[in-house]
């Protein structure tokens, strides 16, 4: 299968190395407005390099193409792909917002092409794993969540990130990972209150997420942070707690809750998954489906539902209330 890239910067990198690196997959083309980023990542790749998308789309053979592009241009370069019948592999947010999102599903619909949407998460193992444990019931009914992301502002090399226009801040870039997972994780949300704090490069918020099934996740998420990157989920139910910390040694721990013959107290049972890159997990996730039209592992509706609830988060934060969602739905249903 052949595959070209629109956006050279850091993930335009990583789908480039993915695809390098993938049997049966050929990279065909890059491209980006910069053509230092572009001609870098061809030296990388091989593949050439390209300034206009259009040139591309006449000069390259592919079947696929990767846009990782900054948010605020996903629309457009989906559905001009959508429109030259090429298959789309675009990084998260799917848009900045729902309007943009729906149109996105829609056109490739139209033009008969696939669209999936890089919630990488859903392919980290210490997280599959935490799905696992909550749908095997052992953690029983799930009740409190707590669930963080930090890292340094990527505006500070990036300076679009900075532009809450382009980026949608730090709850539609970063926190999205989150709000993705524990939908799939934990079920729908009905209610959303959030917190922003954006003062120069410092960009931190905290969403509190009420889920139909009755559980409440508080999820934080901090652009500015002085300190290395790292994340934490920690999962309490009635039968035990899982928790997940980037900065141990482990990457996951299950707290069972001893029964009364065992004495009260915890027994820590680490669990320590074997490393392959999430990222060549999820992109070739992706071409096997394009090759055998099986349902990917995170749809573009569930891109669009994580992307209603952070607008959710958004608006509670311009308004200072709680935020209702609807029912369960799928975009179909409210389209209709």
């Amino acid at each position: 299968m052949k595959i070209a890239i629109v956006g050279c910067g850091g993930m335009g990198n990583v789908h480039a190395l993915s695809y390098v690196n993938m049997p049966d997959v050929e990279l065909t083309g890059v491209c980006d407005l910069d053509i230092e980023l572009a001609q870098a990542l061809s030296l990388t790749t091989g593949a050439p390099a390209f300034t206009s998308f259009e040139t591309m789309l006449n000069d390259a053979d592919f079947d696929v193409v990767s846009v990782t592009l900054p948010s605020y241009l996903h629309k457009e370069y989906t559905l001009k792909a959508a429109q030259a019948g090429k298959h789309v592999i675009c990084e998260k947010p799917l848009a900045l917002n729902l309007e943009d999102a729906a149109a996105m599903i829609q056109g490739c619909e139209q033009y008969g092409v696939h669209l999936f949407v890089g919630h990488v998460v859903r392919f980290f193992p210490e997280y599959v794993q935490m799905k696992q444990a909550i749908d095997e019931g052992k953690l029983g009914r799930v009740g409190v969540i707590h669930a963080k992301r930090i890292g340094s502002h990527p505006g500070d090399v990036r300076p679009w990130f900075k532009d809450f226009e382009k980026s949608g801040g730090v709850i539609t870039d970063l926190m999205i990972h989150d709000i993705d997972f524990l939908r799939w994780a934990v079920g729908e949300v009905k209610s959303v209150y959030g917190l922003n704090q954006r003062v120069n490069d410092i960009d931190y918020a905290l969403v509190t997420l009420l889920f139909e099934n009755g559980a409440v996740a508080n999820v934080e998420a901090f652009w500015g942070y002085q300190g290395p990157f790292q994340t934490a989920v920690e999962i309490a139910g009635s039968k035990g707690i899982i928790r997940s910390d980037s900065q141990k040694s482990s990457s996951l721990h299950i707290c069972k809750a001893p029964s009364d013959s065992e004495g009260r107290r915890f027994a820590e049972v680490p669990q320590s998954p074997g490393y392959a890159s999430p990222y060549d997990l999820e992109i070739a996730h992706f071409i096997q489906c394009i090759r055998d039209g099986s349902e990917p592992i995170v749809t573009a509706n569930d891109a669009y539902k994580a992307l209603e609830i952070t607008m959710a988060a958004l608006e509670s934060v311009r308004t200072g209330k709680s935020v209702q969602l609807k029912t369960s739905s799928t975009l179909e249903e409210e389209t209709v």
